[in-house]
């Protein structure tokens, strides 16, 4: 039986540049969603082809063997954990806050809101934001869990939150600290996110119906 390479799920040629391959994945994953006639494995199936012809694209020349004989390599250091405050979108209208104040996370520690709306989490270096709101027991928004809705969307406050090139936000909404939780993470020991941004102008377009997908 022939098995397609990642190139041809997407429909992109083999020397076919990063933009491509990302202009590509994300038109093909869009199809692929059950929640536009396509299906849980199909969506699998393109985003396993976009990370295979990625790393390709990414991938180093090859080192000859005897290239580090001799050479003491040192150890990589472990990636530090992250500590994370969060705060929930919602309750932003409830007090009167916004996004734009500059006080935002102090004056959440002063209300006593519940710990579901306001408090802290830890980030391992394994996991997505999403990922550890779910591990730490939290019920964060999400759809897709691949970088092509907006329904996880948080806003990141204060921090480092780098997100990789398969997803569907523009420019002008990363530049404002918009990040998909799914597939980021902090890079730095502290940050803080509002999540459940999912409703703020310009990302509800990019809404896709809520769904589980194991």
């Amino acid at each position: 039986m022939r098995v397609d390479s990642p190139f041809d799920v997407l429909g992109v040629d083999a020397d076919a540049d990063a933009e491509t391959i990302e202009r590509a994945y994300r038109q093909r994953v869009k199809d692929a969603h059950p929640d536009h006639g396509g299906s849980v494995g199909e969506f699998r199936r393109v985003r396993r082809a976009y990370e295979a012809a990625m790393a390709a694209e990414d991938a180093p020349d090859p080192v000859p063997e005897s290239a580090d004989d001799g050479v003491d390599i040192p150890e990589q250091e472990a990636e530090p954990e992250t500590h994370v405050e969060y705060l929930d979108y919602d309750v932003l209208a409830d007090h009167g806050w916004s996004l734009a104040d500059d006080d935002l996370f102090e004056k959440a520690a002063a209300a006593d809101l519940d710990p579901a709306d306001h408090g802290r989490l830890l980030v391992e270096p394994s996991e997505s934001l999403l990922e550890a709101a779910e591990n730490r027991g939290f019920d964060w928004p999400f759809a897709c869990r691949g970088g092509a809705c907006s329904n996880c969307a948080v806003a990141v406050y204060e921090g480092e939150m780098p997100m990789p090139k398969s997803h569907i936000l523009p420019q002008e909404l990363l530049e404002k600290g918009v990040r998909l939780s799914c597939i980021s993470a902090p890079t730095s020991e502290e940050a803080k996110v509002v999540f459940n941004v999912k409703h703020l102008p310009a990302l509800e377009e990019l809404l896709l119906p809520a769904g589980r997908f194991n």
